[in-house]
């Protein structure tokens, strides 16, 4: 009998398609992924590292499966992500029932290691300190029928003080335009309909190659491959915006009305202590220029609360930025050291209850911004890609939810009729009813419904499974459950 797997991920979306590629490779190794009744032989944790009680978060979760992996030996666990980058050696010693760690770089040597520690009856620590190979030359078993990510670039070649990314996933590392490029065609001619193009720093795309357009040249290429419908990206540093990606988004009709930007300080001192290379008025400006060439735009932030030596000087600051710029929402974040940061040996931490505080204050004035500007949708019409587990309340309200082509999450009440016919992943219009801060409500049905090719793969239990970009176009897999957890604020 083949051996099963699961594979349970935390972080961004960087650590979610990071998971694809494993499942991927684990199933080309002749692996199936685990029903839901009871463990899978193989448990693979993907980790992030961004948090300050992530080591906690792991070695609670391993040592919850210690009494399991007592019952049965034979059964294996790996360590990987950003958290095994940073710690090697100290999962094993802190968790001697580890079998295998591996780090960001070598995705792919997992079914080695996992082969190499069942024949050696030992754990098997690898930790390369560069890639060894692109992840997007893996296979990777995709978790959505309707919608993907694509990984531009990997790495970052930024110095933020709050930030550990750039130690555990190396400098920025860009992907060919073509290869890129055919992955997004592989995956529409699968009937995938949206795209997310993801890199720690998307649009210092190009980097590696000369080319300082290379990013909005890419979004204006995605915009003639057929079938594809919505292309969103994640995330763009404020240094590296340029007038020509704007264009891009304005005039490409499939690039989505939407922008994430994080700004994380509205003082400058504070951007300086953060070694953020833009200050509060080259950002403003930013979200002037998009809203003037995309009106209806919805931009969105992180801001971190709390940063050593922020006074309440730095913090109004921050608020008067909000103010100006009314994100549609934001990622907050209440400061924690982060191990091996220049922030964490910083002077003037602040007690918590001074952050919390101010946290407190600016969930509420961001809360307020959000929820005028939905207001000011009630009576529009809008089109959602239907999504899969969206709402966590619709079995209750008898809702489905969607996707906006901006972004935002709307649940929707169909028609009876239609109830048994709609599926996720096809597209639906309505009319918004109700605004609240985080989502829309539509009640009042349909207005259209069209049914897709992957709501057709969605309804068969079928997944677009890539074989890696150099070797042809998906294979279909079967389905698992969603994802995720939302963004590492860099």
């Amino acid at each position: 009998m083949p051996q099963s797997f699961e594979v349970r991920t935390y972080g961004c979306q960087m650590n979610v398609h990071d998971s694809e590629r494993l499942s991927g490779v684990l199933e080309e190794a002749g692996y199936v992924r685990a029903s839901e009744e009871g463990t899978a032989d193989v448990v693979v944790f993907n980790t992030c590292a961004v948090r300050e009680n992530a080591d906690n978060r792991l070695y609670g979760n391993l040592g919850r499966l210690r009494s399991a992996k007592q019952e049965n030996p034979a059964m294996q666990i790996a360590v990987g992500g950003c958290l095994a980058q940073k710690d090697r050696g100290e999962i094993v010693r802190r968790a001697p029932w580890v079998d295998v760690v591996f780090g960001t770089h070598n995705l792919g040597s997992l079914p080695t290691l996992l082969e190499r520690a069942r024949h050696n009856q030992e754990a098997e620590v690898e930790i390369l300190e560069s890639l060894d190979r692109f992840p997007s030359t893996l296979p990777a078993r995709r978790e959505s029928a309707y919608s993907g990510w694509v990984s531009i670039s990997v790495g970052c070649n930024n110095t933020c003080t709050f930030c550990i990314v750039p130690s555990l996933r190396g400098k920025e590392k860009d992907r060919r335009p073509g290869d890129v490029l055919a992955e997004v065609e592989a995956l529409a001619s699968e009937g995938v309909l949206e795209v997310t193009l993801l890199g720690q720093n998307v649009n210092a795309y190009g980097v590696e190659f000369g080319d300082r357009y290379a990013f909005g040249k890419l979004l204006r290429s995605c915009g003639e491959i057929e079938g594809l419908e919505r292309v969103r990206f994640t995330s763009p540093h404020p240094r590296d915006f340029t007038d020509d990606v704007i264009a891009a988004m304005a005039e490409t009709p499939n690039v989505c009305p939407q922008l994430h930007m994080p700004l994380q300080s509205g003082s400058d001192r504070m951007l300086r202590a953060m070694r953020r290379s833009y200050r509060a008025e080259r950002y403003l400006g930013i979200v002037e220029k998009v809203r003037a060439a995309m009106p209806h735009a919805a931009i969105t932030t992180d801001v971190i609360v709390g940063f050593p030596g922020e006074t309440e000087e730095d913090f109004e600051q921050t608020l008067e930025v909000v103010r100006r710029a009314r994100f549609a929402s934001a990622f907050t974040f209440q400061y924690s050291k982060r191990p091996g940061t220049p922030a964490a040996e910083m002077e003037g931490q602040l007690p918590k209850e001074v952050v919390q505080q101010r946290y407190d204050r600016l969930v509420e004035l961001q809360n307020e911004i959000s929820l005028e500007a939905n207001e000011a949708l009630v009576g529009s019409e809008v089109e959602l890609l239907v999504a899969e587990g969206a709402g966590r309340k619709n079995a209750h309200t008898a809702r489905w939810s969607g996707r906006a082509r901006d972004g935002r999450l709307v649940h929707f009440t169909p028609d009876e009729e239609l109830r048994e016919r709609l599926r996720p992943g096809d597209v639906v219009r309505t009319r918004i009813s109700q605004a609240a801060p985080h989502h829309l409500l539509a009640d009042g049905g349909l207005l259209d419904h069209r049914r897709t090719k992957a709501g057709d793969h969605w309804e068969a239990g079928q997944r677009p499974k890539t074989s890696g970009v150099t070797l042809g176009l998906p294979s279909f897999g079967a389905p698992a459950g969603e994802p995720v957890e939302q963004g590492c604020g860099c």
